[in-house]
């Protein structure tokens, strides 16, 4: 499956230049906004990275991380080579063949003595901006045979995927808002003029949402904090964490009420409304008060506002995905478009139409559906293939059979990432083997035996399969190679090949078509990436179907494109995405009446006393953990620091710039504050990402900008019913004035309470 389509003329004018100069367009590797850049290249080196003004979705947009990227590329620190560590917990380099050789033996020999599910896999986010890596890792996990596949999902984007797979019958039907067209943008728990959009693909969200009250509509934003797109909004509405569910439950309730609801929408498009409407008196305005803090007139009034706008989409994320009833708030958001008539039409929540529909490869690959398996301590469910990264370090520390005892990380810092972090950076120096695929030496690589380092995106061409099906408009998008790969680099997904194939696998997953691969290789022939996204377009909706005549797309015409292909405005209508047999909505799927019914229970429950919420937070200059070595994007003010409502602060006699320390369940350390009123009182909030102290040998810059981790104090144990989300968002904790006598420094430790264990 080499790909031959190669046609692009034009892409290879627009990469050309004079006096030994290129310059070269391809989209951001960074986020899911995926900004056009324009890349001057010079004796293969970037030397400027600009916004592309002729980009089809970014239109000269780009976030300073996206300029940065030349940075990431060019870091010292930046392993270019394979390493072991040694006996001293140094690290030394090593060959590609003993590399690969060593974490293959090693794996299989695991494998063999104590079963398929020794091997533990975990999975960052930045996987899924290299289509090479995407296509190809679940040949890896399937060539390895475990069902121990952990990803950064579970800290993220799993009550999405449960709640489309309850109402839509796939967990891949994500309904994204039509920003675009919209009269009023309901934000709820998302910050996306930082983030750029998040299962929304749709760069510069401040413009967009600047043209929706241009045009004369209204931004609404709900969040404990006063955040980047409050500043944007009409209306900025605090609200506390966990009380999602019940804030938009209580306008659904209203809207019942009153008679605002579309009938005969959700009639003919949906089962299950009479059981939801029972459920609905539980959430009157004034108990939903109680729960989500927000005035019960205020639900009252959004509600009203939300019915009678000519058009209207509410949209939630992180906020909402990380806190305590995560699904049944995500599928309470999609209620509300639902019970107005606002889904499928236009300014409402939409389905995109991509050019290489992802979703349905992921549909054929298995990996659509929940609660096939369970973990083995615990006992939570997999979602869409995956176990919530909560239970790794317990199902390295249990004996019995199952017991993981190798570990593989790609793309991936859960030490950072996901929840009690310390106990799992001690669990995974128990394991006997671990391998590491990632550009650094960071707080979970620092564990590995053997680190494999990829070129890296820049070094490789890239066609946009994945985040097509999140868009605000429907694009496609070749990117040719920016820079040649050094001598004896390889991409991610050639480092994936190897060990697929050194571990008796196959890159299909289908025995007769890998034989054919494996006969064939003496011939040159091997699989590629970009040849399966050829055939994946040209057999899509939108493709030739190998048609000489046809005016369908196929990956000749995409490289001849090299800002990218405007394929049109999001179309009306959803049925094509509702997989259910009776093709209808399903609102009433039992696990998501049991998610309803729990946060009925705890409706009236109070908080603890002294006890405050800690929310996480999104910063433009940071990308999750793995950026702050790039000096351009940590310089100047410190930005780990916690958030706390001023008289929150003088009930605790904390000063702004104090160090305090605060404890959790399972830890007790100390962070620095900045008191400021954008946080509502009663809530507190750190960044994730930061607590670089232990990596600071490897990175540098990192090491200077250490901070303290916010998973440190977040909890493996406390997870979300429906499909074990971990909880990051409203975690209680207690806080105090650091003792003056006490070392001070961020990140400096108060030492743990309990392991969690």
């Amino acid at each position: 499956m080499n790909e031959r389509d190669d046609g692009g003329e034009a892409s290879r004018k627009a990469s050309s230049g004079s006096g030994g100069k290129r310059v070269v367009f391809r989209t951001c590797p960074l986020c899911e906004a995926t900004c056009g850049l324009r890349f001057e290249v010079e004796d293969n080196r970037v030397v400027s990275v600009r916004p592309d003004e002729d980009d089809v979705l970014s239109k000269g947009y780009a976030c300073p991380k996206g300029i940065a990227v030349g940075e990431v590329q060019d870091d010292p620190d930046r392993l270019r080579r394979p390493v072991k560590r040694t006996a001293s917990g140094d690290f030394e380099e090593i060959s590609w063949e003993e590399a690969l050789a060593t974490t293959a033996e090693r794996l299989a020999g695991i494998r063999d003595r104590h079963g398929k599910d020794a091997v533990g896999v975990y999975y960052g986010n930045p996987m899924v901006y290299d289509h090479g890596a995407l296509l190809f890792v679940s040949s890896f996990v399937d060539a390895l045979g475990t069902r121990n596949r952990f990803s950064a999902n579970s800290q993220d984007i799993n009550p999405r995927l449960g709640a489309s797979y309850y109402l839509f019958g796939s967990a891949w039907s994500i309904p994204v808002p039509d920003v675009d067209r919209t009269d009023y943008f309901l934000c709820v728990g998302a910050n996306p003029v930082v983030s750029n959009g998040s299962l929304l693909t749709a760069p510069n969200l401040r413009g967009r949402l600047r043209a929706i009250r241009e045009r004369g509509g209204k931004v609404v934003v709900v969040d404990p904090r006063r955040t980047e797109t409050a500043a944007e909004a009409d209306e900025h509405i605090s609200i506390r964490p966990g009380g999602d569910t019940a804030f938009l439950l209580g306008m659904v309730g209203v809207l019942a009420a009153k008679g605002l609801v579309n009938r005969a929408w959700l009639d003919a498009n949906t089962t299950g409304w009479k059981d939801i409407e029972k459920r609905l008196v539980e959430f009157a305005p004034e108990r939903a008060e109680r729960m989500s803090g927000v005035p019960a007139a205020t639900i009252e009034r959004l509600a009203v506002e939300f019915a009678e706008a000519p058009s209207a989409v509410t949209y939630s994320r992180m906020g909402v995905c990380l806190s305590r009833h995560a699904t049944a708030a995500t599928y309470a958001g999609d209620l509300l478009n639902m019970a107005t008539g606002r889904f499928g039409a236009i300014g409402g929540a939409m389905f995109p139409e991509p050019a290489i529909d992802m979703s349905q490869l992921v549909r054929m690959s298995g990996l659509d559906a929940l609660g096939r398996w369970h973990s083995r301590v615990r006992g939570l469910p997999e979602t869409v293939g995956d176990l919530p990264t909560s239970i790794l370090s317990e199902e390295i520390e249990t004996p019995g059979q199952g017991q993981v005892r190798a570990v593989v990380t790609f793309a991936g810092n859960p030490v950072l990432s996901g929840p009690n972090g310390r106990r799992l950076a001690a669990a995974l120096e128990q394991v006997e083997f671990m391998a590491s695929i990632d550009l650094y030496i960071n707080e979970t690589t620092r564990h590995a035996d053997v680190i494999m380092p990829p070129a890296w995106a820049l070094s490789d061409d890239h066609v946009e399969v994945l985040f097509p099906i999140f868009a605000a408009r429907n694009v496609a998008r070749y990117c040719p190679p920016v820079l040649d790969k050094a001598p004896g680099e390889l991409a991610d997904w050639e480092i994936l090949r190897e060990l697929t194939e050194r571990l008796g696998g196959g890159p299909t997953g289908t025995p007769l078509v890998d034989r054919l691969l494996r006969l064939a290789r003496p011939l040159g022939i091997r699989w590629e990436p970009t040849a399966m996204a050829s055939l994946l377009l040209r057999l899509g909706a939108r493709g030739d179907r190998f048609m000489p005549w046809s005016s369908g797309l196929n990956m000749k015409k995409l490289r001849e494109a090299p800002h990218g292909l405007d394929l049109g405005p999001l179309q009306p209508g959803f049925e094509r995405r509702v997989l259910h047999k009776d093709r209808h909505v399903h609102l009433a799927e039992e696990p998501m009446l049991a998610a309803i019914d729990e946060v009925v229970a705890e409706l009236d429950a109070a908080p603890g006393e002294g006890e405050l919420l800690l929310i996480g937070r999104r910063e433009q200059r940071s990308n999750n953990s793995w950026m702050h070595n790039v000096p351009s994007l940590v310089s100047g003010r410190e930005r780990c620091l916690l958030l706390v409502h001023p008289e929150d602060a003088g009930r605790l006699g904390i000063a702004d710039g104090d160090e305090a320390m605060m404890e959790s369940r399972i830890h007790r350390g100390r962070v620095r504050v900045h008191v400021s009123d954008e946080i509502c009182q009663g809530v507190v909030s750190l960044p994730h990402g930061w607590g670089h102290g232990e990596v600071a040998r490897w990175q540098k810059v990192a090491g200077e900008h250490a901070g303290v981790s916010a998973n440190d104090w977040t909890d493996d144990q406390l997870v979300e019913s429906a499909v074990g989300q971990s909880i990051l968002n409203g975690v209680p904790v207690l806080l105090e004035a650091a003792a003056a006598e006490q070392p001070t420094g961020v990140g400096s430790d108060g030492g743990d309470r309990d392991d969690g264990a």
